[in-house]
């Protein structure tokens, strides 16, 4: 058995059955493996449940030098958590771990969207990047329809563009709903409602069945038309301190306003976006506007949550360059720097986390 210390990789359960024959969906875990051996680390790979907290033991995928065996072993010292949790119950077994002196970053990686909005209200240098934003009522969204001709609804809970809805207002004077058929990941059916007084009954029926929060819709530059924004992935490495790993640009796709890969949209690098469609902005200098922007927000919202150490934020841009805060991903997906070509980035996003977890091991906390 190896004498490297483990670091635990808690995942859910698709990505665990997959990974005695290398079916690991979205995750590319030949980066652990090889991060760890450079950190001089063993990583192993389970679920909650296959933790014996009384023993301090877990059933684990260990990963050896030629294969992955499942074997029992001590419960790792420090654990990234590539897995996502909504119940209550599953926070309180993180928070048993975190009491026996285990150190589980990204531990809860699921936050609401309208309290990371609040939390980032706090912060008056942040400020100006928010798009304004109220939980989707019946009045607000009347409110936010007298102030602004277009706007977006949100399911506060959803990822990956999943059952995001758009209202624009018309020259007509009429509004315009454009909605997804299904919140399935897979969806490619968009719907249209027109209406001029009273809110759609699709509308008002989504808004009471699932929290929604609603905002004003960035004015996102774009190229041919689409917009684009940009997923900057926000990591702690080696020194313990957070830092840039990449940022990557993500077209939205000519069938609808998402941006998401998953959705459909396009990944490519911003340097190119940038000179082909806005040649009088400074690549470099626009890149280090969303850089230092991103390292506020990720700094502001570690000094107010628990754990964090990854994440991946959605920063669109203006045409001048000027950054614009969409979202905060707790479980970056990472691929879009795949997508776009990105090797370097994109191994990197796997091999700071490893990193992090040697500095946590070293004691220098």
């Amino acid at each position: 058995m190896s004498r490297r210390p483990y670091v635990g990789i808690l995942v859910n359960d698709t990505l665990f059955a997959g990974i005695p024959n290398g079916h690991t969906l979205y995750e590319e875990i030949s980066f652990y493996r090889d991060a760890c051996k450079q950190y001089k680390l063993t990583p192993c790979y389970f679920r909650m449940q296959d933790v014996h907290l009384p023993s301090m033991k877990v059933h684990a995928y260990v990963q050896q030098e030629s294969c992955t065996e499942r074997m029992w072993i001590d419960l790792p010292k420090v654990i990234h958590n590539r897995a996502i949790f909504l119940d209550a119950a599953s926070n309180q077994i993180l928070e048993q771990w975190t009491q026996r002196g285990i150190h589980l970053f990204n531990r809860w990686n699921r936050y609401s969207k309208m309290r990371i909005h609040n939390l980032l209200l706090k912060n008056e240098h942040i400020r100006p990047h928010l798009p304004s934003t109220y939980p989707a009522t019946l009045a607000n969204v009347k409110m936010m329809m007298a102030s602004y001709t277009s706007l977006i609804l949100k399911p506060t809970n959803s990822s990956i563009g999943r059952g995001i809805m758009k209202l624009e207002k018309l020259p007509s004077g009429r509004w315009k709903l454009t909605y997804p058929a299904s919140m399935k990941l897979t969806n490619r059916v968009w719907r249209k409602f027109l209406f001029r007084k009273g809110l759609p009954l699709t509308l008002r029926r989504k808004i009471a069945s699932t929290s929604y929060l609603i905002q004003q819709c960035l004015p996102l530059a774009t190229v041919n038309g689409r917009p684009f924004d940009l997923r900057v992935s926000v990591q702690r490495g080696a020194s313990g301190e957070w830092g840039i790993t990449g940022i990557v640009a993500k077209v939205a796709s000519r069938k609808h306003f998402l941006t998401n890969v998953a959705q459909g949209g396009k990944a490519t690098t911003l340097p190119d976006l940038l000179s082909a469609a806005y040649p009088h902005l400074d690549p470099e200098a626009v890149c280090c506007r969303v850089a230092e922007f991103s390292l506020l927000v990720a700094r502001h919202l570690s000094s107010e949550l628990p754990a964090l150490a990854d994440l991946g934020l959605d920063v669109g841009i203006t045409t001048e360059g000027f950054p614009l805060f969409i979202e905060c991903n707790g479980k970056d997906q990472r691929y879009s720097f795949k997508e776009a070509g990105m090797q370097d980035n994109w191994k990197s996003t796997y091999y700071n986390p490893m990193a992090y977890a040697k500095y946590l091991l070293s004691g220098e906390k």
